[in-house]
């Protein structure tokens, strides 16, 4: 109200004193008490988004960084005296639009599917990982997305090779189950040439059947052991689904998968055919 700006994280942490540059933002709209709901992000310089642990690493510092973060308001709660709960999302849209015009986090109102994808692609073109689609007459709702908000984003599929496997825990205990999953490093630029990059690890999508199998096909295949993984030959190809990949120091490649799940393992390529890791370094943004 007035001057006074206070920001709050969705678990209601006060957050002001770390976002001067949104608290500016907000101090210039035109109104005298207003309630919004958005998100901050971390731009490169087209205008893009940056990896997001860039914008929690900024958003997480108690002192003022040097990565400035860009406020995008996706919805109005209240509105100068007026609440706007139980208003359709059009009319809270129309506001938003009228007050932060330059600060609505782009999208369009329609019911052509074609004008849907075109949105769907210039996000992704974007840097982004996918779409909100919301009913245009819900209502706000906090803290949930619901059958009236849905998030579409494109599955990514790439064939990598099982390096290890963890033994599971309980109803997987006796059964090989955490994946370790590396990619083809053709040139040798992460370690030797031809050999394999570990990016990651997952124990998603595996059904009873394929737990029974690598079990007993990865002890037959079986190099070394430690107390609870089991180092296999790298020649079995499984296809990974991804929502992309992050920077981590964890890995020699410098990223990690992010939420890999198992698709099915491919019986019909060879390791020397598996992804590379310049191919899945190439999903991070620049």
């Amino acid at each position: 109200m007035g001057d006074e700006v206070r920001i709050y994280t969705r678990t209601l942490a006060e957050v002001t004193h770390r976002l001067p540059e949104v608290v500016e933002v907000v101090r210039g709209l035109p109104v005298r008490d207003v309630i919004l709901d958005g998100e901050t992000l971390a731009l490169d310089e087209d205008g893009g988004p940056r990896p997001f642990q860039e914008t929690m690493s900024r958003f997480g510092a108690e002192a003022e960084g040097t990565t400035l973060l860009h406020p995008w308001f996706f919805d109005v709660l209240h509105l100068d005296g007026r609440d706007l709960l139980d208003e359709p999302l059009a009319t809270r849209i129309a506001e938003l639009e009228r007050i932060a015009p330059g600060h609505r986090i782009p999208g369009e109102i329609t019911a052509d599917v074609a004008v849907a994808e075109r949105v769907s692609r210039d996000a992704l073109a974007a840097g982004h990982e996918g779409v909100m689609v919301k009913a245009v007459e819900s209502a706000y709702a906090a803290g949930r997305r619901g059958s009236n908000w849905i998030k579409v984003k494109p599955v990514l599929t790439y064939d990598l090779v099982v390096l290890a496997c963890e033994w599971g825990s309980g109803r997987r205990t006796g059964m090989l189950s955490n994946l370790h999953l590396g990619a083809l490093d053709p040139a040798g630029e992460f370690g030797p040439p031809g050999g394999y990059v570990m990016v990651g690890k997952t124990f998603k999508g595996l059904t009873d059947a394929l737990l029974q199998w690598q079990t007993e096909r990865f002890q037959e295949l079986e190099v070394r052991r430690t107390a609870g993984t089991v180092w296999v030959e790298p020649v079995t190809v499984v296809e990974i689904a991804i929502d992309g990949v992050q920077q981590s120091p964890r890995y020699p490649g410098g990223i990690a998968l992010r939420f890999a799940r198992v698709k099915r393992y491919r019986d019909d390529k060879t390791a020397a055919e598996a992804d590379t890791i310049q191919t899945l370094r190439g999903l991070l943004r620049t």
